[in-house]
């Protein structure tokens, strides 16, 4: 499947089981080797999917299992691109931010490029201010528009379908400490034996989510 299909799909409510199988393919495809995965800065697995033009395509699991790696900002951030995602088992979570003027953090520019992102420090100062962005289950969907500030909590083990619509005037954002410089992260692969167990554990679960 491709990111037309998914996002009718998810915007229909007419992933299950389709979805959910096409996703455990891909899992298993990353178990066997065939596609690289990201340990991506949040705390999740990234298997990237589909690149093509604005939109893409990835799919996302959390795992205990997998080594904790804290960003060197924080855990808010704002997409320049809408986010549609499908839970394909676990429970996940967002709290939402409204930021205003403030000395709590510094904004930071974040720009993507090969296997780093370089972040810029902004002049801008803000202060986050937290609320209920809702919870959601295997099966349920959620979108968070481009420019929202968020931070996504799990509890436990997690998988989704998520897929990106890139906005033109959209920019990748986070929030730090007043004191960080800008500086350069480099996204840390992970080896194959760790993929080759999380994609094959989170196989299995979306099976089992499936036949229930």
């Amino acid at each position: 499947m491709r990111y037309g299909e998914l996002y009718r799909r998810m915007r229909d409510g007419t992933t299950a089981p389709d979805v959910p199988m096409w996703a455990r393919e891909v899992l298993l495809e990353a178990a066997a080797g065939r596609i690289s995965a990201i340990r991506h800065p949040l705390g999740f697995l990234c298997l990237p999917v589909e690149r093509t033009g604005r939109h893409g395509v990835c799919v996302h699991v959390w795992s205990p299992d997998l080594p904790a790696s804290p960003p060197a900002t924080s855990t808010w951030h704002c997409h320049s691109w809408d986010l549609t995602s499908l839970l394909l088992y676990g429970r996940l979570g967002n709290v939402l931010a409204r930021v205003a003027d403030g000395r709590d953090y510094r904004v930071f520019e974040v720009a993507s490029r090969d296997d780093a992102d370089e972040l810029k420090a902004t002049s801008r100062t803000v202060r986050a201010v937290p609320s209920d962005g809702g919870t959601f289950g295997a099966g349920e969907v959620y979108a968070l528009p481009s420019g929202v500030f968020h931070r996504t909590v799990t509890e436990g083990e997690a998988a989704t379908v998520a897929l990106g619509a890139e906005r033109v005037s959209g920019r990748d954002l986070t929030l730090g400490p007043l004191d960080l410089s800008g500086h350069r992260s480099r996204r840390v692969a992970s080896p194959p034996g760790e993929t080759a167990r999380l994609a094959r554990r989170a196989a299995d679960l979306v099976s089992l989510g499936v036949s229930s």
